[in-house]
């Protein structure tokens, strides 16, 4: 079992200057609403023994340089259950966020709804996840950090309801508390890291380590554009409104081979050439934005009724090329190269792309899939997401999480990078079984309907349409070590009854080399010019 601190002790853990926020005045009943003998008693007892009034304070402060909205646990206090005023005081601390534009960070530590209020108590689950939503649509991020326990409709709410969720080590997690499971049930099911190996959780997280994570988290959501600047200057208050694609834009624009038209490369402000900084400082063509045609949609307004601009999200850089630099000769070649043991994987190219990065974990849907690496990273004074294949069959779960990924940067404003190496989908029985279509679709869609700018590189295999569910289209670029194919030539060939010595002459008519690629039109030219 973890260490269990009060509201206050893990709000000084984390953060500094809390100020709490006023909380809404609630005339009760004698005994509450329900009349419940002895209501009245509990909650005097209660505020004695820990000093609060109620099981939630809420409050802003600084998270190592960046500030909050804070909603912290008391589960001294009648085991942090949620009745109506809690509801008062949650829903008053997510209003203050969107009045302030900040980020909400619940430090969450309950039981679950409080049986002496019955359903009033329960409903308040609804009033939670309406102001969630409505600090959602508000371009806020919600972080949430579950203590123990976190049980019941907090975990339903405040905890899986967020955008990303720490644990602390050994804290109890589960919608069912330890009270109202069946007997036989086992109880390392109902842990902080049994909900991150069923990818429910992002992180676990010690609680001496719990301001530094929590502060990068802070500075990459809700600073995206100056995450740098702000963790130097240890300031960064409030979060910039929501971004959309410049309305009206008139660039002229190529057409892929689906005939869909996508933005011509652009140059960087004061550059000469379309080539903006890779992670080696050498010249690399600014990808295509991805574009959203004939978008009209007004300047966009927070709750508050105060107007904010729509600035253009840049995308990503496209990451120089980390493995060999002249072209495959053959199709064969190119498939031998991107098959090497010996050719640089996505770590390798996170790794020389970013200053740091933070891992989001996890589906959200019970799976977890390791070949998918998916986060946020900075990268020159700037928040880009990330999507990483890693050379592995994906799972299912690998694309949820990407599609999760994907949704949350669009939301937030974040352009994104995503890395396709995979020999194709994960194909047996079990991947059917866990949605491996509908998995696939999803992201599909998401690419597809994506505002925030996304950029692909291609870095080893390209296997059909599991890896193309990850590209952009009109915005992806591939390195001299890599291929692209509707299907694997070994199979192509079986398919078309050929004998094993005709794989190579196949690889060689599907065209699949990156300067094939090109000339398709599939591809992005790495100078930004066709063939």
């Amino acid at each position: 079992m973890a260490e269990r601190l009060s509201a206050r002790e893990v709000v000084a853990l984390v953060s500094d200057d809390f100020s709490e926020i006023p909380y809404p005045e609630r005339q009760s009943k004698p005994d509450g609403p329900l009349a419940w003998q002895g209501y009245d008693a509990s909650r005097a007892r209660a505020a004695e023994r820990t000093g609060e009034q109620e099981s939630v304070i809420c409050g802003s402060a600084r998270v190592a340089g960046t500030r909050a909205v804070l909603i912290a646990f008391e589960f001294g206090f009648l085991g942090g259950s949620l009745g109506e005023r809690t509801g008062d005081r949650l829903e008053a601390a997510y209003t203050y966020a969107r009045e302030h534009r900040l980020p909400v960070v619940p430090l969450v530590a309950t039981g679950g709804s409080r049986m002496q209020e019955g359903m009033l108590a329960l409903t308040q689950l609804q009033r939670v996840a309406r102001q969630s939503a409505l600090t959602r649509e508000a371009g806020l991020p919600q972080i949430a950090v579950l203590r123990d326990p976190t049980t019941g409709g907090g975990w339903a709410t405040l905890g899986a309801g967020a955008d990303v969720i720490l644990a602390l080590p050994g804290a109890q997690v589960g919608f069912a508390g330890s009270r109202v499971r069946p007997p036989d049930a086992d109880p390392s099911a109902y842990t902080a890291e049994a909900q991150v190996a069923a990818g429910a959780v992002d992180a676990v997280v010690r609680p001496e380590e719990l301001r530094r994570t929590l502060g990068m988290w802070l500075r990459l959501l809700a600073r995206p554009s100056d995450s740098a600047e702000a963790a130097a200057a240890g300031t960064a208050d409030a979060a910039p409104a929501p971004r959309h694609p410049a309305p009206g834009s008139t660039a002229s624009t190529p057409t892929d081979p689906t005939g869909a038209t996508h933005p011509t490369p652009q140059a960087e402000p004061g550059s000469a050439n379309p080539t903006p900084p890779d992670a080696t400082d050498t010249a690399h063509p600014a990808p295509p934005v991805a574009p959203t045609p004939g978008n009209t949609d007004p300047t966009p307004t927070d709750p508050a009724g105060a107007a904010h601009p729509t600035p253009r999200t840049e995308p990503a850089p496209v990451p120089a090329p980390l493995g060999t630099t002249d072209l495959p000769a053959t199709g064969w070649d190119a498939v031998r190269r991107a098959r090497s043991v010996e050719r640089p994987r996505a770590a390798a190219y996170l790794d020389a792309y970013f200053t740091h990065r933070a891992a989001v974990s996890g589906d959200r849907c019970g799976g977890t899939d390791p070949g998918m690496l998916c986060g946020f990273g900075e990268r020159g004074g700037r928040t880009i997401a990330y999507a990483a294949q890693t050379g592995t069959a994906t799972r299912p779960a690998g694309y949820r999480t990407a599609t999760r990924l994907i949704r949350l940067a669009d939301r937030l404003g974040i352009p994104v990078l995503t890395l396709v190496d995979t020999p194709g989908a994960a194909n047996d029985a079990e991947a059917e079984r866990q949605g491996a279509g509908a998995a696939i679709a999803d992201l599909f869609t998401t690419v597809a309907s994506a505002s925030t700018p996304i950029t692909t590189l291609l870095i080893g295999e390209g296997g059909s349409g599991g890896a193309l569910a990850l590209a952009a289209p009109g915005a992806t670029y591939a390195t001299p070590d890599s291929y692209f194919s509707v299907i694997a030539p070994e199979l192509a060939a079986a398919i078309l009854k050929r004998p094993r010595e005709e794989v190579e002459a196949t690889a060689d008519q599907l065209r699949i080399r990156p300067q094939d690629l090109v000339e398709l039109g599939v591809i992005a030219h790495p100078e930004g010019r066709t063939l």
